[in-house]
């Protein structure tokens, strides 16, 4: 077997590509965390709306529905379009984000680090 050598991240003319989670990156809640009552938060927004006019390729990738099995697809679909979120891609529920309780990754970032 031959194993070429590997690019940690993407570079020269490839577009890179960010995903992006929804609930507590780029919208939180006062009280009870129901997908409904979720509150924008432009600021976290717009630092991804400019990796997107950077050329970043943006999936937001979400739980949503995860646990439920209800799909919220369309309800996300109009809340990022009302809070003029740029993107690519959405990806969401089970088949596309299982629910977990934390992430361990070497290219993670917290939405207050950009």
């Amino acid at each position: 077997m031959k194993f070429p050598e590997s690019r940690r991240f993407n570079t020269g003319n490839e577009q890179k590509i960010a995903f992006v989670d929804i609930d507590e990156t780029i919208c939180f809640y006062s009280g009870i965390r129901r997908y409904d009552l979720s509150e924008p938060n432009y600021k976290n927004i717009s630092k991804i709306n400019k990796l997107y006019d950077e050329g970043w390729k943006i999936i937001y990738w979400t739980a949503r529905g995860s646990k439920s099995g209800i799909d919220y697809r369309e309800h996300t679909l109009q809340q990022l379009q009302k809070w003029d979120c740029k993107f690519h891609e959405l990806q969401i529920g089970p088949k596309q984000k299982p629910h977990f309780d934390l992430v361990i990754d070497d290219k993670a970032k917290r939405i207050e680090e950009l």
